[in-house]
């Protein structure tokens, strides 16, 4: 079975929910706009904006995707879907596609809102920026969906986003520089997908092409495949 009406029905869902379309476009560009009002003047906007068009992303579809996917489960959704032919790879596949659509659509209004409104001003390829922006997105959607495997309600799914996330925006390199950390926690850093998604960005702020962050750029889609197999593996029909 296709995953497709799985990608339809719940991008129909997101579009009826104010209050989650409300988190994942209005919400982010209200923190972007306080961040740029409060440095007005300097050049805060044009170093860090880039990273922060890929942080975003991926912390608020984390906890979107997780808290859907778990009230899905709750409400027997999942059960009824999977009691007919339908698999449990169509079912993962089409809930990433439908929150990676939504996701890419939450990076284009970020960089507009802050290359139009904030005047950022990117040093590299800002198509590359939008571009990295998305697979975060995309990550972020990915490590929600294998999260919820493992929470039985909603609020455990929150609480996934400290335990799966902060580890990873400390080591990502945002504070120190990776290569000045000490060497065990750099080693750690190379196991956490942010960590590449961070250095692409931050290159392309410092004036790098697309091509010259491929290889970061390979590492997340290689972290969202396994994070979407790890989903797949361990989705139950229905939370006890």
């Amino acid at each position: 079975m296709s995953p497709l009406p799985t990608t339809g029905r719940v991008l129909r869902k997101v579009g009826h929910d104010h209050r989650t379309l409300a988190i994942l476009l209005v919400l982010p560009c209200v923190v972007l706009g306080l961040v740029g009002w409060m440095f007005s003047g300097t050049d805060v906007v044009d170093r860090f904006g880039p990273v922060l068009l890929g942080l975003f992303p991926v912390i608020v579809m984390f906890l979107v995707t997780s808290v859907a996917t778990l009230r899905e489960r709750q409400s027997g959704t999942l059960e009824r879907l999977m009691a007919g032919p339908v698999r449990r790879g169509d079912v993962v596949v089409g809930y990433a596609i439908a929150f990676a659509l939504v996701g890419a659509g939450q990076a284009l209004v970020l960089t507009a809102f802050t290359v139009l409104v904030l005047g950022m001003d990117v040093a590299g390829d800002l198509g590359g920026v939008v571009l990295v922006a998305v697979l975060d997105a995309v990550l972020g959607t990915a490590l929600g969906l294998a999260a919820s495997a493992v929470a039985r309600t909603e609020f455990q799914a929150v609480q996934m986003m400290p335990l799966v996330l902060f580890p990873q925006l400390v080591l990502a390199g945002l504070f120190l520089p990776r290569d000045q950390m000490p060497a065990v926690l750099e080693a750690v850093s190379r196991a956490m997908p942010l960590t590449y998604g961070t250095q692409a960005l931050q290159e392309l702020a410092a004036g790098a092409s697309l091509g010259d962050v491929r290889g970061a750029a390979g590492a997340v889609l290689a972290f969202i495949a396994g994070a979407l197999v790890l989903g797949t593996l361990s989705l139950r029909r229905r939370t006890p």
